[in-house]
């Protein structure tokens, strides 16, 4: 059967990532946080002195761009792809709060962006890959067969977020993490570069009142009738 891109795009705290990550388990296709990929960015450049209180030293992060290598490694336990930043494993310190504050002006950058893109491109070229992140169907996977656009209500997403947050030991109010999202949203909303869009051909997907399972099977019916169909057009004409 043949593969396809799928692209998630969608809000903060949305439940990208635990769709991308059952999609890709069930299809045994390769999963790719784009997202993570910026966070380990930001993990960099905290500990470098180039951002301040999401104040960024621009000219320094560019100077350092190439010193910044961030890849994926396949966890065979947890059976999903953990980033990895200069060949350090950095998949839970990448998901605290003080890199939610930072990201966000770290993402906007333009060389930062043109230079996660190059990666990102070249890790779906084969096809068979779920993506997800803020400009996937919208600019780096524009022809992706299935362009998904995530969103839920704001009190609903906040809640998620913050029992992350203390499931992993970090105690934060439920007006913090609010405020953060928020800020989030209208960052990466009104950035110059690949701003958070829903590109015109992606299906949105409201999943406040639904179950991660209902949604799964919703997105999994999507793509079956998606590889039928393509499968059925790229199937040789019989010879009479």
């Amino acid at each position: 059967m043949s593969k396809i891109t799928v692209a998630i795009d969608g809000y903060s705290s949305c439940g990208k990532s635990t769709l991308a990550k059952a999609l890709a388990q069930k299809l045994n296709y390769n999963y790719i946080d784009t997202g993570a990929m910026y966070r380990a960015v930001t993990i960099y450049c905290l500990r470098n002195d180039i951002i301040r209180d999401s104040v960024v030293d621009k000219a320094k992060l560019i100077e350092c761009l190439n010193e910044i290598e961030v890849s994926f490694v396949y966890n065979t336990v947890t059976k999903t792809s953990e980033v990895f930043l200069n060949g350090e494993h950095v998949e839970k310190e990448i998901r605290t709060m003080q890199i939610a504050n930072n990201v966000s002006a770290i993402s906007s950058i333009k060389e930062v962006r043109e230079k996660m893109v190059i990666l990102q491109r070249e890790m779906g070229k084969n096809k068979g890959v779920i993506m997800d992140g803020r400009d996937i169907g919208s600019h780096v996977f524009p022809n992706a067969e299935l362009k998904l656009f995530m969103t839920a209500d704001n009190d609903v997403r906040t809640q998620r977020r913050l029992d992350e947050l203390t499931s992993k030991g970090e105690h934060h109010t439920f007006e913090d993490v609010k405020r953060n999202l928020e800020k989030r949203d209208y960052d990466d909303t009104t950035r110059k570069e690949n701003p958070l869009i829903k590109a015109e051909d992606a299906v949105v997907l409201d999943n406040t009142d639904i179950t991660k399972e209902e949604q799964l099977n919703f997105v999994l019916k999507l793509i079956n009738d998606l590889l039928l169909t393509k499968d059925e057009f790229n199937k040789p004409l019989a010879k009479h």
